[in-house]
């Protein structure tokens, strides 16, 4: 039955065409005006028609619209093969029209029989391609070259048949014959879609003399030179040498990715063992942490309810060394204020008792607190006698050299008391605590565990700056007792809180720069001691006591010269304390110094109360310059002169040298004074002046010299020599403090002619 329906379907085809054929001739004259304007809209129109007819697949049965399709394209090519010759002869036109469309439609019966079902051979291009390997895009070269022949040879073709040869001049036989050649080679070689597709090959008609008198009547037409080029050998070398270099750019880059990911691979799989293998020390590492985490926590806590209880302890010591000290410095203005009204021209009740009231009812009992200061005042003196006669001290010993902090049985019992009950408290602060929370040991081994085992994070945590803060208020409990000023004070550097920091972070062989544990120790004698220090230094210490100041002066030096971070001028700690000093040595100044003056006929009597009182200001005097120049190398010498020259020398002590008589005694006290002077004040000073403060004291030593040499005129010969040497004594004296322009006036005034000598024998 399919092959019925194909004949069928053929014969349509063949009656559609005749009858187009027939009304394309009534409707030519008409239209061929527009040919030539619809001739570029029919090319588009044919290569779309084209294209929708190679779709059909060999073996394919094409549908109704496929065949109307191929319809269409024949009409279209008739349309485009259709011109008008060039022919001077009228009337031709018309003949050559109907016999070219009898022509086609002989062709057009030729066309309906070829029509084949095969598949198309192929070409011997296309087994060449095959034979050299080209594939794909190179196949579909062949075949729209192909194409392209084909398409040549169907314009060659519409061309001849534009030509219109008359079938008279066709020799018989020779149509036939090459038809059938024709039909059988197109039906063997064609496919049913190559039948649609591509134009047919049509064979020469009429012999070679018709076709040169034809073409001597025709228009030339040229054909389009659209053909690929021919594929050679270079050229398929040079393709096959293009993909490789491709392919080996491509084999590199994935050769590259591929050690790239093995490289990746090796170094993730030693990152795991690394950190599989330190999994174990990192979790020990997180569980110490957090065991010293809860240890400092707790230990926070702990200080946090005890500081405040240390901080009272250590107040409550420093008050009791403070009132006890508050007691004898007010005892000793008491003294000098009962014997200077005692010895007093110009006494009368009113000074004697500023305070009485106009009846006199108080006057009584401040005699009675009068007399018994004076009977306290003697006995300890008696008893000082009795001991310096017993280690025999009495002949150098002077009066108002020796301090009088002698205390009352009683003051001294109720001090211990107090002093007992502290310590006995302090002794309770951690009686409820374990000992790992205040024992420093236990404390510390903690921390240095964590410093062997862990030292990065123990670094990070900061806890070489922390320590000393840490250790503070066990340190202070320890040194609730401490006072440097008394003989039976232990050395802070041999206590236990000492001797165990002492070594804290010096176990490895190889100090860690910038460690601040090896200024541990240091860290905490300037947080704890140097405060301890400038407290004692402001309440407790005496400048009148040349013990309690060569104890103070000793154990700050130590810390200068041991303690680097204690020298230095910026430390805040160190500030305080010299400002400390400074204050108390200012305060006695204005407080407890006081030079009595008394004429002259009063101080003759060696042995009244008068003289005895103020040779005992005048040596406490002494003593207190000495006390304060005892500073030299740790208080600045500006300040030292200041405070020694100016504020005691040239305010109290000359006034004193110039109610004294001049002779021995005068020079006496003038040694005295001046070996109080420390040296290097007049080791480096160049010229003949000494310093400038001290111009007051040399013109007195001048006149000291004037004066002996006066009352040495009319005298005995052995008194004028004695006169003479106190004069070279004094020119001695001027001397050592480098005064060379007043020794040389005084030795020029008096005939001393050894002044080199004796300026030698400074």
């Amino acid at each position: 039955e399919a092959p019925l329906e194909k004949t069928g379907q053929i014969k349509d085809i063949g009656q559609e065409d005749g009858t187009a054929s027939s009304e394309h001739g009534e409707e030519e004259m008409e239209v061929e005006s527009e040919k030539e304007e619809e001739k570029p809209k029919a090319g588009g129109a044919f290569s779309s028609a084209l294209s929708s007819l190679n779709v059909l697949r060999p073996g394919e049965i094409p549908d109704a619209a496929f065949i109307h399709a191929a319809r269409k394209k024949r009409q279209m090519a008739r349309e485009l093969g259709d011109f008008t010759p060039v022919d001077s002869e009228p009337g031709k036109g018309r003949l050559v029209r109907e016999d070219e469309n009898d022509a086609s439609d002989d062709e057009d019966d030729d066309e309906k029989r070829r029509i084949v079902f095969t598949v198309k051979e192929k070409s011997q291009r296309q087994k060449i391609a095959e034979e050299i390997g080209i594939e794909g895009s190179d196949d579909e070269a062949l075949v729209a070259g192909e194409q392209d022949e084909e398409l040549s040879r169907w314009e060659q073709e519409q061309i001849r048949k534009g030509i219109n040869i008359p079938q008279a001049c066709v020799q018989p036989n020779q149509p036939a014959e090459v038809n059938n050649l024709y039909y059988q080679n197109t039906y063997q070689t064609l496919s049913y879609g190559s039948s649609y597709g591509i134009p047919y090959t049509y064979a020469a008609y009429g012999s070679s003399e018709t076709k040169s008198q034809k073409t001597d009547n025709t228009v030339p037409f040229k054909t389009p030179s659209n053909e690929m080029t021919p594929v050679t050998i270079d050229l398929v070398k040079k393709q096959l040498k293009d993909r490789l270099d491709s392919m080996k750019e491509l084999h590199k880059a994935n050769r590259q990715q591929y050690e790239k990911h093995q490289q990746s691979r090796e170094d993730s799989t030693k990152a795991i063992e690394r950190l599989e293998g330190s999994s174990g020390g990192i979790g020990e590492q997180y569980k110490f942490l957090q065991e010293m985490r809860g240890y400092v926590q707790d230990l926070l806590e702990c200080f946090s309810e005890k500081v405040p209880l240390i901080n009272e302890l250590e107040s409550a010591m420093h008050q009791l060394y403070k009132q006890r000290a508050s007691r004898l410095v007010q005892r000793r203005q008491d003294d000098i204020k009962d014997e200077s009204s005692e010895f007093s021209s110009h006494s009368n009740k009113a000074l004697m008792a500023p305070n009485l009231e106009s009846f006199g009812r108080d006057r009584v009992i401040y005699q009675e607190q009068v007399k018994r200061r004076t009977a306290e005042r003697e006995a300890r003196r008696a008893r000082r006698r009795q001991a310096r006669e017993q280690t025999g001290k009495m002949a150098d010993h002077l009066e108002g050299l020796s301090s009088d902090d002698e205390e009352t049985s009683t003051d001294i019992t109720n001090f211990n008391m107090e002093r007992d009950r502290i310590l006995k408290e302090s002794s309770k602060v951690f009686e409820d605590v374990l000992e790992s929370f205040y024992s420093i040991d236990c404390i510390k081994s903690q921390f240095e565990a964590w410093r062997s085992k862990y030292f990065a994070s123990y670094k990070d945590a900061y806890i070489g700056l922390c320590l000393p803060k840490l250790f503070n208020p066990l340190i202070r409990l320890q040194l609730l007792i401490w006072t440097p000023l008394e003989g039976k004070c232990r050395d802070f550097e041999t206590m236990l809180w000492f001797e165990s920091l002492l070594f804290y972070g010096c176990e490895e062989q190889e100090q860690v720069k910038d460690d601040a544990d090896i200024s541990l120790l240091p860290t905490i004698v300037e947080r704890v001691v140097l405060p301890k220090l400038t407290v004692i230094s402001e309440n407790i210490w005496d400048p009148f006591s040349t013990t309690q100041t060569s104890r103070m002066v000793a154990i700050v030096q130590k810390l200068v010269d041991g303690y680097p971070s204690v020298v230095n001028a910026e430390n805040k700690n160190t500030q305080m304390l010299l400002k400390a000093l400074l204050l108390r040595m200012r305060r006695t100044l204005d407080d407890d110094v006081f030079m009595p003056l008394y004429p002259k006929n009063i101080l003759e009597n060696k042995n009244s109360g008068p003289y005895l009182f103020f040779q005992r200001q005048f040596w406490s005097s002494v003593k207190l310059l000495g006390n304060f120049l005892q500073w030299y190398g740790i208080l600045s010498n500006k300040t030292l002169q200041e405070l020694s020259i100016d504020g005691l020398l040239n305010r109290y002590i000359l006034m004193a040298f110039q109610n004294s008589e001049y002779g021995e005694d005068s020079i006496k006290k003038a040694q005295s004074v001046i070996a109080c002077f420390p040296k290097q004040w007049f080791a480096n000073l160049k010229g003949d002046k000494t310093i400038s403060q001290l111009e007051n004291f040399c013109r007195y030593l001048v006149h000291l010299a004037d004066t002996i040499y006066r009352n040495s005129i009319g005298c005995s010969d052995v008194e004028k020599r004695n006169a003479r040497e106190h004069i070279k004594q004094i020119i001695k004296l001027l001397a050592s403090i480098r005064a060379l322009d007043h020794a040389v006036t005084v030795a020029n005034d008096h005939n001393v002619k050894e002044l080199k000598i004796l300026i030698e024998g400074k």
